[in-house]
Order: C-alpha cells, then sequence, then structure tokens
C-alpha cells in the first residue's frame, strides 16, 4: 500500500509539472513489474529513494547555484575583459575571446544554457558594435555555450559517472582534453572567418589591469579545477568550494550581489532541481528493472552478434545520438540511453570513458541541431533574432563539431591520456 501511494503521489506531481518523460518511465515500470514481477511497486519506490540517495548528486545544485551567482555577479564580464585584453591584437581577436570566454566560463559553470546567456549577455551587443556579421555573433555565442556540457566540471558528466557508477573524477580527466580540442577547433574558424578584421595593438597596460582587475575571477577555475585533478577534494566538494567562493567574491569583494539575489538564485535552482531529481530517480528505478529483466545484457549479444568491428559500432552509435539529439534534450538522453548503449560497448572493447567523451559530444551537438535545439531556442528568446538566423549561423560551427567527433571518436588517445 505504501508503495502505491508514494508512486501515486510523484505520479500526479509529474502531472502537475507537466513532465511527460518521467510519466511514462513509470507507467511502463509499473506494468513491466505486474507483467513479470511480483506486482510489488514498492520496490520500484524504494529503487527511486536509492538512486536519489547519493552525495554526487548534490554536486548538480552546487553547481548551478554557483553559475547563477557568477551570472548576476561580475565574474563573468571580469574575465571576459581579460580575455579581450589578450586577443586583441590579432584579426577577428574579438570573436577568438568569444569563444575562450565561454570555455573558460563553462569551466566553472558546468553548464550550456548558463555559459552561453552569461558570456551572450555582454559579449553579443560588443560584436555587433564592432561591425561582425549578425549571424556570425549568434552562431559564435549559440554554438560555443555548449562546450558547458563537456568541459570540466560538466553536470552531464555527473549525471552520466552517476547512472552508470563511473567516478565522476575520472570522467572530468577524460573529457578535458577533448573540451580543448573542441575549443580550438572554433576559436580557428572563429580567427580564419574574421582574419580581414580590423586589429589593435598589444596593449600591455590593459592586460595589467584587466588582471588586477579580474584576478579572483581568474582565481575560480583554478582552485576548482586543480582541487579536483590534484586530489584535494571531490567533484562533490568542488562544488561547495565554487558556491562559497563565488558567493565570498561577489559579495564582499565585487559588491555585486544583494539579498535578493540569492533569493532569486535559489528559487531559480530549485525549479530545475525539482525536475531534474525526479527524472533521474524514475530512471534508475527503470534501469534496475531491466537489469533483472536482462534487456542490457540481451542487447549486448545482439550488438556483438550484428556488428564485427568497433569502427562500424561508433559510427552507428554516432549516427545515432546525433539524430537523438535533435528529439530529446542532453540529460534526458543520458539517463536513458547511456545504461543500454555502455554494455554493448565494453562488450567490443570501447572503454567507458571513452565512450562517455563519445555520447556527451554527440548530444553537445544535439544542442543546435533542430527541432529540440535547447540552445537554438534559448537563443532566440535571449537575443531575441529569428530562429533561422540563429540557426543560419550555427552551421558552420555544427560541421566543425561533427568534423572534431569523429577525430576524438576514432582516437581513444584524446579521452585517455590523461586518466591512464
Amino acid at each position: 500500500m505504501t508503495g502505491f501511494i508514494g508512486l501515486a503521489t510523484i505520479f500526479f506531481g509529474l502531472s502537475w509539472l507537466r513532465q511527460p518523460l518521467p510519466l511514462v518511465l513509470i507507467c511502463c515500470s509499473i506494468f513491466a513489474l505486474m507483467v513479470w514481477g511480483d506486482g510489488q511497486p514498492v520496490y520500484l519506490f524504494e529503487d527511486m529513494w536509492a538512486a536519489i540517495d547519493s552525495p554526487f548528486l548534490l554536486s548538480i545544485p552546487m553547481f548551478l547555484v554557483a553559475g547563477a551567482l557568477m551570472s548576476r555577479g561580475s565574474i563573468a564580464e571580469r574575465l571576459i575583459e581579460i580575455i579581450r585584453a589578450l586577443t586583441e591584437w590579432m584579426p577577428g581577436g574579438l570573436a577568438v575571446a568569444t569563444i575562450l570566454s565561454c570555455a573558460l566560463f563553462a569551466a566553472i559553470s558546468g553548464s550550456s544554457t548558463v555559459t552561453m546567456l552569461a558570456i551572450g549577455a555582454i559579449l553579443y551587443p560588443t560584436l555587433l558594435k564592432a561591425g561582425y556579421q549578425k549571424s556570425f555573433a549568434l552562431g559564435a555565442l549559440t554554438s560555443s555555450g555548449t562546450l558547458g556540457i563537456i568541459i570540466p566540471p560538466s553536470i552531464p558528466l555527473i549525471i552520466y559517472g552517476i547512472v552508470n557508477e563511473i567516478s565522476i573524477a575520472d570522467l572530468f580527466l577524460a573529457a578535458l582534453i577533448p573540451g580543448l580540442v573542441l575549443t580550438l577547433f572554433l576559436s580557428t574558424y572563429a580567427f580564419a572567418a574574421n582574419r580581414h578584421s580590423p586589429s589593435a595593438p598589444l596593449d600591455l597596460g590593459r592586460v595589467v589591469r584587466a588582471f588586477r582587475r579580474g584576478i579572483w575571477a581568474m582565481m575560480l577555475p583554478v582552485v576548482l579545477l586543480g582541487g579536483i585533478y590534484s586530489g584535494y577534494f571531490s567533484p562533490t566538494e568542488s562544488a561547495a568550494v565554487a558556491v562559497g567562493y563565488a558567493a565570498i567574491i561577489e559579495v564582499f569583494v565585487h559588491r555585486e550581489l544583494t539579498l535578493k539575489d540569492f533569493w532569486q538564485v535559489g528559487v531559480e535552482t530549485s525549479r530545475l532541481l525539482g525536475t531534474l531529481v525526479v527524472i533521474l530517480a524514475v530512471i534508475m528505478a527503470m534501469q534496475n528493472l531491466l537489469t533483472i529483466l536482462g534487456v542490457q545484457e540481451s542487447l549486448a549479444d545482439w550488438v556483438v552478434e550484428n556488428f564485427d568491428s568497433k569502427i562500424a559500432f561508433l559510427l552507428a552509435i554516432n549516427v545515432l545520438l546525433l539524430i537523438v539529439g535533435c528529439f530529446i534534450d542532453v540529460i534526458s538522453a543520458i539517463l536513458i540511453l547511456s545504461p543500454l548503449l555502455l554494455g554493448p560497448a565494453m562488450r567490443l572493447g570501447i572503454d567507458p570513458l571513452h565512450f562517455a567523451v563519445i555520447m556527451v559530444v554527440n548530444l553537445e551537438i544535439g544542442l543546435l541541431t533542430p527541432p529540440v535545439g535547447l540552445n537554438l531556442f534559448v537563443a532566440m528568446s535571449a537575443f531575441r533574432e529569428k530562429f533561422s538566423l540563429i540557426v543560419k549561423g550555427t552551421l558552420p560551427f555544427v560541421a566543425l563539431m561533427v568534423a572534431a567527433l569523429l577525430l576524438l571518436t576514432f582516437v581513444p588517445w584524446f579521452s585517455l591520456f590523461l586518466v591512464r
């Protein structure tokens, strides 16, 4: 009886929140229990509770809070100022600074949309004022914002690690070089496409002033990533450090935030987390059920029988995930597909860390592909531009990201060098 009450509460809560995906999965799980199980929903409810009883889950709301605090404060603006001062001497320096700013902010926010909105709010009008084409400016910001889900600390990587019981610290190490490779590809195009743009001499005085003004902002990624990779603190502890550091710097050093800002950040984060935790709990419970029913093992057997090489399997996976990314958001795709696909990949000898990078980069591209590309719609709303213009601007960047994906897929060294 307790199980039925718990599931009914979740069911009506999700109905009120208009979350169709977990609702469908709960219905499927209950049906499977009735047909193949012993008809006791309490077991499903217990699995859902166990799924969210993870210390790593605490890192997600804290990274979201840290990103929101930095967006409302001046950390993002000070980081941009430093990068602009360092790149202004080259043709297309502002375009390159846009990519590098997104990459650096991604290293402290862990979120694609937060990265795009924080950097875009400052650099989009600046790019237009400097004479860059509107389509390029939109494409650069929308595309480089996706770096937030591959450059550590990445929230999708944290969720991938929780769902598949893989070390999150190892996932962060595996994703670092691929994230830099993607940044290099996008930055190179930004430079090449604007190589005839006017440039200014390097102003060392401006560089010094920018570093002096933004030294506390620059120290955040150093402290955050340095602590994780040195083993001094865990990913969860690093999230707490990010929140504490951002709050102290923005309140007492930069003096940019008020109590009202903290309240709004808390409300926004709670809304996002409330939906995510429920979906995670339902998916994890569903995964346990699939394991009991032998679905993953059967799928692995089928893959081994029908794919005679890693290359053929990886090509098929890339095509599948690129299509999936057009219709399903990153988190849902990781929760649903990663437990099903990881087993077959490992049976073919593919390293789970390498497979994680392949999956996340594929879904990163999905943020830019219609009809459900999240970054496209967020950019349309934030920058108030036509959807078609944003899609046009992202096309060259998407092509480059696909090229980088193929490189990362067939050269595992990029994903495994720092781990092995």
